[in-house]
């Protein structure tokens, strides 16, 4: 059985633990705040690009674009996975993984179970996992990602995806793809995978709203179509990067409260234990009192 100064000593550090958890719950709960705001920026600038596309599209103007090709036979196929570069996010690095597999049994079998697929994995907890993939699988290579994380933004994000449109363009690979957590709310998140190369031109217009309004487009449509599809690829890879990290906070925001929650109940047990013994003590320094007047 424990003493009294031991349970003292766990209760204190089990106190120490609460309040740091507590810390990095509002922590983590600001930095996904300040993701999601970032998210909501990104949203009219897409939409924005979209009632541009739309308009093209639904002009007598021929328009083409190299990135729109979508290659007859598909040889190499890139998957960019997003996963968190610290712990302490619960489940978070799981759920990835678990799903980049589903997603990688759905490209064989579309593509053919001789598809060589190549995994570009961000953060450096994704990276860990899918080294030992790479490891097992003859099909399965892995790209360099030294200078992209999780929390990579603004240059490096547009430097990241205007590589991946040049390997696209030169034939090094026929389809990429991005796997990522999307951001619903504080509550609720969902893997989704989303085809980021070759761009479906048809799809990105049937998610915009076409107002039906005559343009006059200057300096012609080709041009201009040629300009906003790496416009709008610039804002799906941005959004990819903002998803998963408003995700992975939210993902740590939950953890942390379920660790803050353990802790109460554990102090709590701790505390009530810790009186139990202190009341047994003095019961028994009572009895010894009384005993030893009794004697007297």
């Amino acid at each position: 059985m424990a003493t009294l100064r031991e349970l003292k000593g766990r209760i204190g550090s089990v106190a120490s633990s609460e309040k740091i958890t507590g810390a990095m719950k509002m922590i983590s709960s600001a930095k996904m705040h300040k993701a999601e705001s970032v998210i909501k920026r990104l949203t009219p600038f897409r939409d924005c690009v979209q009632t541009i596309i739309t308009s093209l599209l639904s002009s007598d103007a021929t328009v083409d674009s190299p990135l729109t090709e979508a290659r007859q036979h598909v040889g190499k196929v890139a998957v960019v996975v997003f996963g968190s570069d610290d712990g302490l996010c619960g489940a978070y690095n799981v759920n990835m993984f678990k799903f980049l597999l589903s997603t990688l049994s759905e490209l064989r079998g579309k593509y053919g179970e001789g598809v060589s697929i190549e995994l570009l994995p961000v953060g450096k907890k994704m990276a860990k996992a899918v080294s030992k993939l790479v490891e097992s699988d003859p099909k399965v290579s892995l790209g360099d990602m030294a200078e992209i994380t999780s929390k990579s933004e603004g240059d490096a994000v547009k430097e990241f995806g205007r590589n991946l449109q040049r390997r696209f363009l030169n034939g090094e690979l026929d389809v990429v793809e991005l796997a990522y957590m999307h951001y619903h709310s504080a509550g609720r998140q969902r893997p989704v995978a989303d085809v980021y190369l070759p761009l479906s031109a048809e799809t990105i217009a049937g998610e915009a709203a076409d107002t039906g309004r005559p343009y006059l487009f200057e300096p012609d449509a080709a041009t201009i179509f040629a300009t906003v599809l790496p416009m709008y690829l610039l804002s799906m890879m941005q959004e990819a990067f903002s998803q998963n990290r408003a995700s992975e906070q939210a993902a740590r925001v939950m953890a942390m409260q379920s660790a803050n929650d353990n802790a109460q109940k554990l102090l709590e047990q701790l505390q009530l234990e810790y009186n139990k013994l202190r009341q047994q003590s003095i019961t028994t320094e009572l009895l010894d009192i009384v005993g030893g007047q009794v004697r007297d």
